[in-house]
């Protein structure tokens, strides 16, 4: 056997090694309020039962849902090192502020340089790194963003919720619309999940919503503050289109940002109760179903 058939077997042989050595993960962004341990990625006590099919090798980047955005967003960094660099890819699901969260991640962050890390966590939750090999942002092939929040919620406008919360700072319209550039994904795409079923809070969130997120927010409307858009047979307020499609009365969504599921039926409100309910309900047969 001549070298340059060695070599060519050996590149196979290399080859073999990294493909067999890639995984792909689901990792599932909280929202406001506490719920599973800060560093701990195998518990989904904030989403319900852990036995539920959530995507492949699914990971809880639990926050604490209080602080604020830019204190939090550490922790999500470190659990996309941990699982999204090297030869291992991510699916990401969200839900409520954890889409601004990704959001906030990606735009401020996607670009940088980061360490590629072994996907063994810590305590912390933080992976080490592989020797001293580096790459460009994170191996994400999608998000999904369940209630997004990324264009705030007039509740925190009101005062309905604490106002020494920093989240809840945060989570004012015209103040979670100018923290990051929504434009910049990165190239990602966000498929939206917006709820429709909200009775209690109508009269402060415009046009459809979850009784705690709008569509204009979880329908990705860009813009510097909120509007009313609702479901087709609904006269009195314009249409939040499927997709990227513009929406009625001309106003668009955020780059990349695309209405997977929109409740006609209004039959999804903001709640998990523990059980993976509300809108969340769509998303996570979603990931069953394409994060594989």
């Amino acid at each position: 056997m001549n070298k340059m058939m060695r070599l060519v077997m050996w590149l196979g042989v290399l080859l073999s090694c990294a493909a067999a050595g890639a995984t792909d993960y689901t990792l599932w962004i909280n929202g406001r309020g506490s719920g599973g341990v800060v560093g701990n990625y195998d518990d989904f006590s904030y989403w319900g039962p852990a036995r539920f099919n959530a995507g492949v090798n699914k990971k809880a980047v639990n926050w604490d849902g209080y602080n604020s955005i830019a204190s939090q967003n550490g922790i999500i960094r470190n659990a996309l090192d941990c699982f999204c660099t090297g030869t291992n890819w991510c699916f990401i699901a969200t839900y409520s502020a954890g889409d601004p969260m990704m959001g906030y991640a990606l735009a401020n962050y996607g670009g940088s340089t980061r360490h590629v890390k072994n996907a063994t966590p810590n305590a912390a939750g933080v992976c080490a790194s592989v020797g001293s090999t580096t790459q460009t942002g994170w191996n994400i092939r999608w998000v999904r963003a369940a209630a997004g929040a990324a264009g705030g919620s007039e509740l925190s406008d009101a005062g309905r919720w604490t106002t020494g919360e920093p989240l809840v700072h945060d989570m004012r319209t015209t103040t979670m619309r100018a923290m990051y550039n929504h434009n910049n994904t990165r190239g990602l795409k966000f498929y939206m999940y917006a709820g429709a079923k909200g009775t209690l809070y109508s009269g402060i969130l415009p046009g459809q919503d979850d009784e705690v997120i709008a569509y204009h927010s979880s329908g990705a409307v860009s813009g510097t503050d909120g509007g009313a858009y609702c479901n087709p047979r609904d006269w009195w307020c314009n249409d939040l289109r499927m997709h990227e499609e513009v929406n009625e009365g001309g106003w668009p969504k955020w780059t990349n940002h695309d209405v997977w599921y929109r409740d006609d039926a209004e039959y999804f409100n903001h709640y998990l109760r523990g059980n993976w309910e509300g809108i969340t309900a769509p998303m996570r047969a979603d990931m069953e179903a394409y994060a594989k």
